[in-house]
């Protein structure tokens, strides 16, 4: 029978009868809370040691084996004597606990509020998954620097629960039972406005209009006062809906606009057979829509994607399956893909269909027209971007819809392809701008400029190029009401005037697209300016490190749900080691933590910290390249200060070589997100 473990409060475990299982003394309870940590990852027996003792005794890993051969006879008694271990297993260099999924109650916490389903699914499911809480996640190691991070991403995700099950409650018309949790939440967490948010609705719907308005000044009063920034869209636009009485504000209630898409809806469904090709195009532009509203909607949208575009593949047509690859126009801001395999399935698709379409005036592969202007160098973008452009051999062929889904196809496999070294991906970016350009499409050519900038990292220093795409992108949105690529080119101007210490160009972009997004209801656009401001209290130091990393931490709390694994994944354990390394009071990060795709370029340093030059020297030799993305000036310079640190003199030139066109550029704040300073103080450390 399976083995449980629980790590919701003080680490235990139980076994398949339900029985606790005696672990032992403390140091037996680290063992195992620190496997789990790793989830089923192998944790290096040197690892091990180093988090067990502050100071090893010489017979540490000696001690180690004692404690897990215990472990071992506590959590498989009925294993015969020199059989393998199935649960708790020696591979390589260390040691890993093979829990099955659903064993360890953390685990299984996280599922349950993060499944999808509908306000009935949702509200006993998460409920009784807060049942599982018996104190602060791994209470017994609450001072573990390996903990920290696991224990700190537990709590977000619990506070998350609360306020998803408060959202259930409400849309089950039980405003009245989720107030009181509520007022208990934003008490103990004055920060979460999404907390806030939902106990003024709460307030509302139970006729108590006034306390509900009270409620939300109290947020802006905090907000303010305390960290100095405004309320969110979201608590700004409730306090005018029920200023308003807005009509979807009342419980169980539907607005005008639910009303007109019940019906609208239940229209399309009579009229339209259900094999109709109609109706797989009009799912792609649903997925298209549901992409921007984040979250779930993201998720989803992603989910469906791929089973689109096969679908559409199945049916044989073509011109039908181009459309539906490119018809997924959704903004993109962040060159880490979120799911690198379906962008893989889309760029196979993608490329499928270039072949297989009748050849117009561009052939796949091939830029047959050229500027006729000069070629200009790249800092002067906006020359080159408003360039018009003739065919090659000076005739102008016609182009048409063919010409159009074509540049869709290949603008797809530009961002699809980001953050790759595929040559593909800046040459079909190239083709889809030179295509929308002649076909004078603004929708197009929006689309392809934002291919553009995802091929915009084949070297560091590439800021100003970026900002001359923003710049384009806004006035050609505006002009044409393209709401969702105006917000992107604020976004593209906020990172590139960041990069270049504008903070109050930055300033004025990141206002500019927290209106957008409010006017327009695009809730993730704040996720990114909230970051945003974090960094402008970090770079100009207006802040002591322990606020600036308050505001990290804020910030972060705000992907949790937000459905971008591709930015969330190690973000928090990067930004608060480049948040220590600017600062000699050190923040509290985690050596430990989960680094995920920055690993490579982290190590080494974190050797260092150790102690452990010679591996991080090691470590340092086979470093790759970083990726090409909007961190490649903090990667490098990351590994800058490594080499530096062990003298690695040609890691050290790998270094100044990659940096030094961005000497006037600040190290990773052309992100938006974090900063290493001045890229020009470490070249200096190269020399």
């Amino acid at each position: 029978m399976q083995v449980r473990f629980g790590v919701l409060g003080p680490v235990a475990a139980w076994d398949g009868a339900g029985d606790a299982i005696a672990l032992k003394g403390p140091r037996h309870r680290a063992v195992l809370a620190r496997l789990i940590v790793a989830r089923r990852r192998v944790v290096p027996v040197a690892h091990l040691v180093t988090d067990l003792w502050e100071d090893p005794p010489p017979d540490a890993v000696g001690a180690l084996r004692t404690f897990v051969a215990a472990l071992r006879r506590a959590l498989e008694p009925q294993r015969p004597p020199r059989s393998p271990a199935r649960l708790l297993v020696t591979e390589g260099p260390g040691y890993a606990l093979r829990a099955e999924p659903d064993a360890v109650d953390a685990w299984r916490f996280e599922r349950a509020v993060t499944t999808a389903g509908t306000p009935a699914d949702v509200l006993p499911r998460v409920e009784e998954a807060l049942g599982w809480w018996r104190g602060p996640a791994y209470a017994d190691f609450s001072d573990e620097p390996w903990a920290r991070t696991e224990r700190s991403r537990l709590t977000e995700l619990r506070l998350h629960a609360v306020e998803r099950q408060a959202e259930a409650r409400l849309d089950l018309g039980l405003a009245g039972e989720a107030v009181p949790d509520l007022d208990t939440h934003v008490a103990e967490h004055p920060w979460r406005e999404e907390g806030w948010r939902l106990l003024a609705l709460a307030l509302y719907r139970t006729g108590r209009q006034g306390d509900a308005l009270a409620v939300l000044r109290r947020a802006r009063d905090l907000l303010v006062e305390h960290l100095g920034v405004d309320p969110g869209p979201g608590l700004s636009r409730l306090e005018a809906d029920i200023l308003h009485h807005a009509p979807h504000l009342a419980p169980g209630g539907q607005g005008p606009a639910d009303t007109v898409w019940a019906r609208a809806a239940a229209a399309y469904d009579r009229s339209v057979p259900t094999g109709a090709r109609a109706r797989l195009e009009s799912t792609v532009g649903l997925m298209r829509d549901l992409a921007v509203t984040g979250g779930g909607g993201l998720r989803a949208a992603r989910e469906h994607r791929v089973a689109a575009i096969a679908a559409a593949e199945e049916l044989g047509d073509v011109e039908l399956t181009a459309r539906v690859i490119g018809a997924y126009d959704v903004p993109a801001i962040w060159t880490r893909l979120d799911d690198p395999d379906q962008a893989t399935h889309v760029i196979a698709a993608a490329e499928r269909t270039l072949a297989a379409l009748p050849s117009c005036a561009l052939p796949p592969g091939k830029a047959a027209t050229r500027a006729v202007t000069p070629p200009v160098p790249e800092h002067a973008a906006a020359a080159s971007h408003g360039a018009a452009v003739t065919p090659a051999n000076g005739v102008r062929s016609p182009l048409g819809a063919r010409d159009a889904v074509r540049a869709r196809l290949l603008a797809t496999i530009a961002l699809e392809s980001r953050g790759t070294n595929s040559p593909r991906g800046p040459a079909t970016a190239r083709e889809a701008e030179l295509l929308a350009r002649r076909l004078d499409d603004p929708g197009l050519l929006a689309f392809a400029l934002n291919g553009v900038f995802m091929q915009t990292f084949h070297r560091t220093g590439l800021a100003p190029h970026r900002d001359a795409i923003g710049t384009e992108l806004i006035a050609l949105s505006a002009r044409h009401g393209l709401a969702t690529y105006e917000v992107l080119g604020h976004l593209i101007r906020l990172q590139a005037r960041s990069a270049l210490a504008d903070f109050a160009g930055a300033d004025a972009h990141a206002a500019a697209a927290d209106q957008l997004a409010a006017r327009h209801e695009l809730p993730l656009v704040s996720v990114f300016t909230q970051w945003y401001r974090a960094l402008r209290l970090d770079a100009t130091g207006q802040a002591p490190p322990q606020e600036v990393e308050a505001a990290y931490r804020s910030a972060a709390s705000r992907l949790d749900g937000a459905g971008m694994p591709g930015l969330e994944h190690g973000l928090l354990p990067l930004v608060l080691l480049c948040l220590r390394l600017r600062h000699p009071s050190p923040a509290s990060a985690d050596d430990s933590a989960d680094f995920g795709p920055y690993e490579p370029w982290t190590r080494p340093l974190l050797l260092l910290r150790l102690g452990h030059r010679r591996e991080a020297a090691a470590k340092l030799r086979d470093v790759p390249d970083p990726p090409r993305d909007l961190l490649l000036e903090a990667m490098w310079c990351l590994v800058a200060r490594a080499a530096a640190a062990v003298g690695d003199r040609e890691t050290m030139a790998r270094a100044r070589t990659a940096l030094t066109p961005a000497a006037a550029e600040l190290a990773g704040a052309g992100s938006g997100l974090l900063t290493l300073g001045p890229v020009s103080q470490h070249l200096d450390l190269l020399r």
